[in-house]
């Protein structure tokens, strides 16, 4: 009988000692799969191309330490071609079908927007991947984007801020119709109002545009101080060869702002000096020092090279391998794949990843946003290597990274060295 006793005693004390364990932190066999979408044709493909290997070196790595949770990791990537309404049945088919543990968002505004209500519908954890303000309605509490702005001021202050110490006092404003360009433009004319700064040209444009001549020459004849695009890759190439086709005049002062793709390799190499005096927006340019990022870069670029994406890999892919950093810290401090308690983690805590420590603001946006402004200088054609030095990005913008003051006109800056 007190055998039998002590035995029940054991197993109740076995008993509460397993349930007082974090969940999913005991008794799990097989590997921990990951599920996302990710835009590797369409608009955004050459970028989604180059994030998806940044995110399989991570899970290589971690894989090589020993995986999460002594379980090795497994990514599943669906192609969901740069379209919107691919994303909300890629995500049921990882969740219902593929059974995946934990999801990472896709690349961009635009397909990630969709699955928000079908992730807060559902509690899930999600990790955002460069949207813009996809989280502003929704509110779900358990999001975590991962790029360097939160709001629109965080994107668009160093370039209303260098236009106006050049004596700007209009603007003009050309942007997509879609969820990202929209979302930044209504952000850049608040910023403008608030300055003072009078509108001369307000202008949006059906993403299916391919010739911005008449645009252009609209923006011309408004004589403008300065001029704020929000556009996605094909946009922005056609647009910087219609401003040098047709040019903008000698008003404005500075030029650019929000154009994405004049981040991407590919797409710098290809315009060449087309992109002189362009002020725009990045993540990441040579000179900016965080640990790990230069190791990261050296490695990411022998593998692009056999992969042929982006061979530089400035932009997305140290913020895409940031993405399995926070996911590691998350699991490895809760020793769980619980993701309530994941998210109750990244809330109150502060990761450090390859593109800098990271902590979230009560909307799960960047509580300390980075935005770099950077103006391209002295660029020639047909020379990628080029991109690899400091001084061919002057940033202007912010201070703790500032390597130049801002050229105008940018009839000037064009030809500046």
């Amino acid at each position: 009988m007190k055998r039998s006793r002590r035995n029940a005693l054991k197993a109740g004390a076995a008993l509460a000692a397993s349930a007082a364990l974090p969940r999913f932190a005991i008794g799990q066999s097989g590997p921990i799969k990951i599920g996302m979408s990710m835009p590797q044709t369409g608009a955004l493909g050459a970028g989604g191309q180059a994030a998806l290997l940044a995110l399989r070196m991570w899970v290589e790595d971690v894989n090589k330490r020993g995986g999460l949770l002594k379980r090795q990791v497994e990514l599943t990537a669906y192609d969901d071609q740069t379209n919107p309404a691919n994303t909300p049945g890629i995500y049921t088919k990882l969740l219902d079908v593929d059974k995946v543990d934990l999801v990472i968002a896709p690349y961009g505004t635009v397909p990630t927007a969709p699955i928000m209500p079908l992730v807060k519908q559902r509690g899930l954890l999600l990790i955002g991947n460069f949207s813009f303000q996809v989280n502003a309605k929704v509110q779900h509490d358990m999001w975590f984007n991962n790029s360097p702005w939160n709001d629109a001021s965080s994107w668009s202050d160093g370039f209303f801020r260098a236009g106006q110490k050049a004596g700007s006092k209009t603007v003009a404003v050309l942007a997509a119709d879609n969820d990202f360009a929209q979302n930044l433009a209504n952000g850049a004319r608040t910023l403008a109002q608030k300055a003072n700064i009078k509108s001369v040209y307000d202008q949006n444009y059906p993403p299916t545009t391919t010739d911005f001549s008449s645009l252009i020459r609209g923006i011309r004849a408004a004589r403008p101080d300065m001029v704020f695009v929000m556009s996605y890759p094909n946009d922005s190439v056609a647009i910087i060869r219609a401003v040098n086709e047709i040019g903008v005049g000698s008003s404005v002062q500075i030029f650019g702002g929000g154009m994405v793709g004049l981040q991407f390799t590919p797409i710098m190499t290809s315009l060449g000096s087309l992109l002189n005096g362009v002020l725009n927006y990045n993540s990441y340019v040579p000179g900016m020092k965080y640990p790990g990022v230069e190791e990261f870069l050296q490695r990411y670029a022998v593998k692009a090279k056999d992969a042929k994406v982006d061979p530089l890999g400035f932009y997305l892919p140290p913020f895409n391998y940031a993405i399995g950093q926070i996911l590691e810290q998350a699991v490895n401090a809760t020793k769980s794949i619980d993701q309530k308690a994941m998210a109750a983690w990244l809330h109150k805590s502060e990761v450090k990843t390859i593109v800098g420590p990271i902590r979230w603001d009560k909307n799960g946006e960047w509580a300390n946003p980075r935005v770099v402004q950077a103006q391209f200088r002295g660029i020639a054609d047909k020379d990628m290597e080029q991109f690899r030095r400091p001084g061919k990005q002057v940033v202007i913008y912010p201070d703790a990274y500032k390597t130049g003051d801002v050229i105008t006109p940018f009839e000037k800056a064009r030809t500046a060295k």
